[in-house]
């Protein structure tokens, strides 16, 4: 029992578990503004539930996927797979299993985020295998947590509108943003053994740019979602903390100095998805 333990403890922290901070928030915050209210305990619970299934298939592919890239790699060579700590076999059985989990619970909230599943899995699976072929790879993962919200919106109003988009465009241009910035630290790397990226494709300055350009378009659409939604002053204050929050991001790095780059990927951007949560809840909640 105690090696299982530690063969889950280490898997949880080979998929960044912790990291879900980052997506979860918006699928919640998704839910609050498509009813303009508290869905049932039932719907928050299989929305929760999927969206760990889905994070933990994405999170394990990618890692199953790139394992040889991965070994190759100082930065990663320590991760479990490389490192031989867990075998692909057991990753595979919990891929398969985080799977079934978002099925089931997709299946569980309506017919609709059951038939968009397959569409969100192929793109889980694209992503691990875009930096090979395009630079466009940070796209495809502010997608791919672009339907955190979607579905979330999906799940309690059996439809999908121009509000839960433009909150999904947000959470796309978002993620691309910081993971730019984030890619920065293997640009060396990946562009001695051809794989691709932003970085690669522009290098530190222009990635930078780009960036602050995602991010700029970030809150654009914020101020869409405002005016879209009649969002009163919680979330516009809580608007306004985001973008000084993305703006400090910014400035840690200015210059190309990388490091900072753990306070403006993992903290920031932590506290940015959580107070996008509070900002919604207290406007749904206390702004009326």
């Amino acid at each position: 029992m105690t090696a299982v333990l530690k063969k889950i403890v280490i898997f949880m922290e080979m998929i960044k578990f912790s990291h879900t901070v980052f997506a979860l928030p918006f699928a919640l915050a998704g839910a609050l503004l498509a009813i303009r209210g508290l869905p049932s305990g039932r719907q928050l619970l299989f929305i929760i539930l999927a969206m760990v299934g889905a994070r933990t298939a994405a999170m394990a592919m990618n890692r199953l996927i790139d394992a040889e890239i991965d070994a190759r790699n100082p930065r990663t060579a320590g991760r479990a797979i490389p490192a031989g700590r867990l075998s692909k076999g057991a990753v595979f059985g919990a891929i398969l299993l985080s799977v079934a989990l978002l099925l089931w619970s997709a299946a569980m909230l309506n017919p609709l985020c059951l038939k968009l599943s397959p569409i969100a899995l192929f793109f889980l699976v694209l992503y691990s295998y875009c930096k090979r072929f395009t630079a466009l790879a940070h796209l495809v993962l502010g997608l791919c947590l672009a339907a955190a919200p979607i579905g979330a919106w999906a799940a309690l109003r059996g439809s999908i509108e121009l509000p839960a988009i433009v909150l999904g465009l947000l959470v796309l241009f978002w993620v691309a943003g910081f993971d730019i910035l984030y890619a920065l630290q293997d640009l060396e790397y990946d562009r001695s053994v051809g794989l691709h990226s932003i970085p690669v494709a522009l290098g530190v300055g222009g990635s930078l740019w780009l960036a602050r350009l995602f991010h700029l378009l970030t809150l654009t659409l914020l101020l869409w979602l405002i005016f879209l939604l009649g969002l009163g002053i919680w979330f516009q204050v809580g608007s306004g903390l985001m973008a000084a929050m993305l703006l400090y991001e910014h400035w840690l790095l200015r210059g190309g100095d990388l490091t900072r780059l753990d306070a403006a990927f993992f903290t920031m951007n932590g506290y940015i998805s959580l107070t996008f949560l509070a900002a919604t809840a207290a406007d749904v909640f206390w702004g009326r």
